[in-house]
């Protein structure tokens, strides 16, 4: 299910998804793709449809967890989202446990969403995942995804 470029042995390696796979398993309604960007993120570089929205900073403040002064810069950057501590897990057990779904975590490179998943294990949800490339994959794949239906001879070309 995970296809990484990480070396055997890499720790990394069994945190990860393609970003192919984890569209496709959401779309199967097997998992669940869980935007962690800040807010200002999503409104200056745009959203994913159908993900759902949590901020790890956010939720790694609420856990009592330490940020780096690089985090802190960026959670002080925007405007807090109405969560607390009880409706994270609430809405992380509905996903994992009541859905059976994949948690497929994704920030803006890939970086980050390692850390979720992470994180997320490690609060007892071994089907955390980190959607490899993240936002930046993604509009990749959406600008290919629109070049190849402009290409003559394609089904949605334009005449």
């Amino acid at each position: 299910m995970t296809t990484s470029t990480n070396a055997p042995g890499d720790p990394n390696l069994d945190l990860e998804i393609s970003l192919p796979t984890a569209l496709e398993l959401a779309q199967l309604g097997l998992g669940t793709v869980i935007d962690i960007r800040q807010s200002f993120e999503i409104e200056m570089k745009g959203a994913i449809p159908q993900a759902l929205h949590i901020p790890l900073f956010e939720v790694k403040v609420m856990l009592g967890h330490n940020l780096t002064e690089d985090e802190q810069d960026i959670l002080d950057a925007g405007t807090p989202k109405d969560m607390d501590v009880k409706s994270f897990f609430t809405m992380i057990n509905q996903l994992h446990h009541a859905r059976d779904n994949l948690l497929l975590c994704i920030c803006n490179s890939g970086k980050r969403s390692l850390s979720a998943a992470a994180m997320l294990r490690s609060l007892g949800y071994p089907k955390a995942l980190s959607v490899t490339g993240g936002f930046q994959a993604w509009k990749k794949l959406q600008a290919a995804a629109a070049v190849a239906d402009m290409a003559p001879g394609s089904v949605t070309a334009a005449p």
